[in-house]
């Protein structure tokens, strides 16, 4: 929908390759031959291997600036966030007391020794909730964490988040680690109504709201090096971080705006109308993210 928006509003049409994979290998391959002008992706560290593989422009628009908070955008102006997604515990209903969990390290107490599900630990997403708490705490806290994490697992790490939250609901385990989004697309899924009773079956934390706040990581845009159509992709961008285009693009994701001006969807009522997120910059979680590759490694969390 939004890139019909798009093309009414500016009469440009964009062209759309989807993958779930192998974007980045492709760019390289095409090098100064690549039609690509942009890479609409998601998390921090894919935006990273494209900076590292010098893949990425910077891009100088005061209008991206201006609807894109600092912390949600590189410091060189190579990648923009454009939605958010919270890093969340989903916890079930039926065997966890509300209150008992307020904050990720609350997930290393006892008491939950054989309760908690989550996918690997080498995944993007948990790499960057770790190297979230290494900006909070430090590297020797940050595996004493991941340590106490691995030691209250019900099983072997395995699957995605929407399978940890299935896991919940069979009984397998009492929490995991997941996604927000991952809940609205359950509770909504018309290919599959049968995952709508995987997320009724817990209810949604959102961590450290009496501190640093909840992780969140994005979903955004970078303007390849070699774009070919440079004006026409910056007009892309620059529309898709419009408030319209935020409030759309976050209500079919299930996410919310990167712009805490634009309003947040009602879709998913269970998602809190306002909540604190971490202020810790993107840039710098993402300088991080070989670190925390290294405890996991250490801690055998996968093991």
């Amino acid at each position: 929908p939004l890139l019909e928006d798009f093309k009414k509003q500016t009469g440009i049409t964009p062209k759309i390759i989807f993958a779930s994979s192998g974007l980045t290998e492709r760019l390289k391959q095409e090098g100064k031959d690549s039609p690509a002008d942009v890479v609409l992706t998601v998390d921090v560290s894919r935006f990273r291997q494209l900076d590292a593989d010098k893949l990425s422009s910077a891009i100088d628009s005061q209008v991206l600036k201006a609807n894109i908070p600092k912390r949600y955008r590189s410091q060189d102006n190579t990648w923009f966030g454009l939605t958010l997604r919270a890093r969340i515990i989903y916890a079930s209903k039926e065997r966890v007391k509300k209150g008992l969990i307020q904050d990720y390290e609350d997930l290393t107490e006892s008491r939950w020794r054989g309760k908690i599900c989550t996918r690997s630990g080498y995944h993007r997403y948990n790499l960057s909730l770790l190297s979230s708490i290494i900006a909070a705490k430090g590297e020797a806290y940050a595996q004493k964490w991941l340590t106490g994490l691995k030691r209250n697992l019900a099983r072997r790490p395995q699957g995605n988040d929407r399978q940890q939250i299935k896991a919940i609901r069979d009984g397998l385990c009492d929490i995991s680690i997941g996604n927000s989004y991952y809940y609205g697309k359950m509770l909504f899924n018309a290919e599959s109504p049968k995952q709508a009773s995987w997320a009724k079956s817990v209810y949604l934390i959102f961590p450290n709201q009496g501190n640093r706040g909840t992780h969140m990581n994005i979903s955004g845009a970078a303007l390849t090096r070699y774009a070919p159509n440079k004006a026409n992709a910056l007009k892309l961008i620059e529309f898709l971080s419009s408030d319209s285009s935020q409030y759309l693009y976050a209500e079919h994701n299930y996410e919310f705006p990167v712009n805490p001006k634009v309003k947040r969807s009602k879709k998913v009522a269970a998602f809190p109308e306002k909540f604190k997120e971490d202020s810790a910059s993107l840039t710098e979680i993402m300088k991080l993210l070989e670190k925390a590759t290294i405890i996991t490694d250490k801690v055998g969390f996968d093991n």
